[in-house]
Parts: C-alpha cells; sequence; structure tokens
C-alpha cells in the first residue's frame, strides 16, 4: 500500500493580465513533479476574475494543456490557429522550438472552472516543430463502473484510451470522479511520479487514512497500490509520468536545459527570430 509523502495546498495568485487562479505547484517544486512543470487550478464565478486574460506571450521548450470544466477560453496562435475550448474540452499544445499565442476567456454566464497543466519536453524535443490540437468532449473516452468514472485527458486507462499519447514520458493525465461511499484502487509505479490534486469533496488516501480536502495536491512516498474512499463523493485530477531528470532553465513562458539557451530564446524573441516555423 502506498504512504502519502507530501500535501500541497494551492495557493492564490494572479497571472496573465490579472486571472486569479490557484497554483497547485509551480517553479519551486519542479524537481518533486518532474515531468510536469506547473499546474495551476481556476474557478470563478465573477467576470472580473478571469476576463482580462492572457494576451500574446511565446512559449518555447514545454507543452501546455488547458482544460475547461466549465465556461470557454478562445485561443489563437501563431501557426493561425483560432478557436474556442468550451466545457469539457481540451488544448493540448506543444510549444516546441516557438510558439506565440494568447487564451483569452470569453464573458462568461456562470462559473468559469479549468486548468492548465505544463509539461515539460525532453532537451532533444525541446527544438522540435509546434504542434496544437484542439480535444473536443466527445473525444474524451471515460472507464465508468459502479459509482466511478476516469475521464482519459492523456495516457490511458484500462479500456479507456485519451486522445493525446506521450508515450516516452509515460503520461497519464485522468479526471476522476467517486460517489460517496466508494472505494478506489491505482497501481502506481517506481518509475513514474505521480500526484492527485482534490477540486471538488473529499477522500481519505493511502494508509495513513489522510483525509484530503479540496483545493489541496498529494505527492505518494513508494510504489503499490493507492487506495482511496470517500463518505460524501470526490473528485480530482490523477497525472503521473517518468522524470527527465535534466537541468532546466526556466524563465516565465520559456524553459530550456540552460541559462545560454533561455537567453537565446528572449534575444530572439526580442529581435523577431523567435518562430521557426513559417
Amino acid at each position: 500500500m502506498v504512504s502519502v509523502k507530501k500535501i500541497y495546498k494551492a495557493v492564490e495568485t494572479t497571472d496573465g493580465a490579472g486571472v486569479r487562479l490557484n497554483r497547485v505547484f509551480g517553479y519551486n517544486e519542479t524537481p518533486e513533479f518532474d515531468p510536469f512543470l506547473l499546474l495551476d487550478y481556476f474557478a470563478s464565478d465573477k467576470p472580473e476574475d478571469v476576463i482580462k486574460g492572457f494576451p500574446w506571450h511565446p512559449h518555447r521548450g514545454i507543452e501546455t494543456i488547458t482544460y475547461m470544466l466549465k465556461g470557454s477560453v478562445e485561443h489563437q496562435d501563431s501557426l493561425g490557429n483560432k478557436g474556442i475550448i468550451k466545457d469539457s474540452e481540451v488544448q493540448w499544445m506543444t510549444a516546441g522550438s516557438g510558439i506565440v499565442h494568447q487564451e483569452m476567456p470569453m464573458p462568461p454566464e456562470g462559473k468559469t472552472e479549468g486548468f492548465q497543466f505544463w509539461l515539460n519536453l525532453p532537451s532533444d524535443e525541446k527544438m522540435s516543430d509546434p504542434k496544437y490540437g484542439d480535444i473536443t468532449a466527445d473525444m474524451l473516452e471515460s472507464y465508468k463502473e459502479d459509482g466511478i468514472e476516469v475521464k482519459v485527458i492523456g495516457g490511458s486507462y484500462k479500456n479507456a484510451k485519451g486522445p493525446v499519447q506521450r508515450e516516452r514520458l509515460s503520461v497519464n493525465l485522468l479526471d476522476i470522479e467517486l460517489s460517496p461511499g466508494v472505494d478506489f484502487e491505482y497501481d502506481l509505479t517506481e518509475e513514474r511520479n505521480a500526484y492527485v490534486f482534490v477540486f471538488h469533496g473529499s477522500g481519505v488516501f493511502g494508509v495513513e487514512k489522510l483525509l484530503v480536502e479540496s483545493a489541496t495536491a498529494i505527492r505518494f512516498n513508494n510504489s503499490g497500490t493507492l487506495r482511496i474512499s470517500t463518505e460524501k463523493g470526490i473528485r480530482f485530477i490523477l497525472a503521473e509520468g517518468k522524470p527527465i531528470a535534466e537541468p532546466i532553465a526556466w524563465g516565465g513562458p520559456i524553459v530550456m536545459n540552460t541559462r545560454e539557451e533561455l537567453r537565446t530564446a528572449f534575444r530572439e524573441y526580442e529581435n523577431g527570430t523567435f518562430l521557426k516555423h513559417k
């Protein structure tokens, strides 16, 4: 059985042009969550909290994954893509050698809720061609049994396969909901870093039977079976991936391996040679 190693309470902050969000982990925790770099969770029914969005900005060396639960975000980028990410939809973008984009929430009619994950790229993929993918709700496969629903954003779970496969990093990205009174088990392996982020309800985790409330992430000590139970119901993200274990040079929206690569990226952005694609 797996035990709980550390708990991370999401911290309220702002990013972009003033979007209020909860940062679950980021720069200071990078080695602990490798290959994941960052997780932001946003949930608000106040338009002023989100409407200023994330105006045009560059990325290089990473992938960004935006998963909307409620609300809509308009996306545009330097590849010429333009679209709207709506309820239960995903944008999975490989910045690679460089992309410039913006993500602007549409005027909300109710609550806006969702996530953004940053996934690191290995050194030999950091300057790969950028890619963009819109994943609609009907493309997300789910595994269901009594009181359990596992929606697969990336990777796989039992007979459900996600629309994006990052096999080299062994990434699984799962949205899991348990009904009240249900137990759930998941096998963790030594070769992957894994974490859970609870965003609705509460549950009991690990051999310690530790009660974890919403807006909280958990990492685990060892491989084996992770057991989760809930009295009132719970919904959480379960993410895992194989650590890259390479040096990281991180400057704002750009993550490379050396400070020189980082300086080159920002110099190119300033002089107009940042984009390597047509």
